[in-house]
């Protein structure tokens, strides 16, 4: 079982930065892919980044060169740091240990908002 614990959401006015963090509890994950996804009310979840056990990592188009993701296998960690942010970056974001193909743990979500 496997515990994540997102943080480091909050209001930032656009073109402003945010890094989240993504602490795993109960297990390590440095053995898996992990992924940030993110929700507006009303609307899918979508993933926009993750990275894989080597550190391989992917991005969505709409994000790419202003997102980085990382991991700290000794802390049990991955981030997301969120540059250059746009209004339509406000959604809740959400991070996934991606265990299989139908299967995974998620973190609780927090609030990202850019606006003036």
């Amino acid at each position: 079982q496997v515990r994540l614990v997102e943080s480091g959401g909050g209001l930032v006015q656009p073109g402003g930065s945010l890094s989240l963090s993504c602490a795993a509890y109960g297990s390590t994950i440095s053995s898996y892919t992990v992924a940030w996804y993110r929700q507006v009310p009303g609307q899918q979840r979508d993933v926009i980044a993750y990275i894989s056990k080597d550190g391989t990592t992917t991005y969505k188009d709409s994000v790419k060169g202003r997102f980085t993701i990382s991991r700290d296998n000794a802390k049990n960690t991955v981030y997301l740091q969120m540059n250059s942010l746009k209004p339509e970056d406000t959604a809740v974001y959400y991070c996934r240990v991606v265990v299989s193909s139908n299967f995974g743990y998620w973190g609780q979500g927090t609030q990202v908002t850019v606006s003036s």
